[in-house]
């Protein structure tokens, strides 16, 4: 494939993916945003695996972008996680 045609389809793949996103309620982000690390961790390893095969620049780019994603997702997660548990008083422990 040309590099044009992969800069198109990056292109319309970021616009399909934010008008889907943005029809997701706001109840299922949680668990849309862990199934997202989760594919993100694949892309973690398919950049390892190009890197290996001599595209280093790319793969490094992949590897720390993705990296930063997941790092990101589990913090958003743990954070929407500790709103919806209440503030413990002294008569529930």
């Amino acid at each position: 494939m040309s590099a044009w045609l992969l800069c198109v389809l990056f292109v319309v793949s970021a616009v399909v993916g934010y008008f889907l996103i943005r029809q997701v309620p706001s109840l299922l982000h949680t668990p849309l945003m862990s199934g997202m690390n989760a594919l993100s961790g694949i892309t973690v390893l398919g950049a390892l695996a190009a890197a290996a095969g001599g595209q280093r620049f790319l793969a490094s780019a992949a590897i720390v972008l993705a990296t930063v994603n997941i790092v990101g997702g589990f913090w958003v997660t743990d954070v929407m996680l500790k709103m919806f548990k209440g503030k413990r008083t002294a008569r529930d422990e």
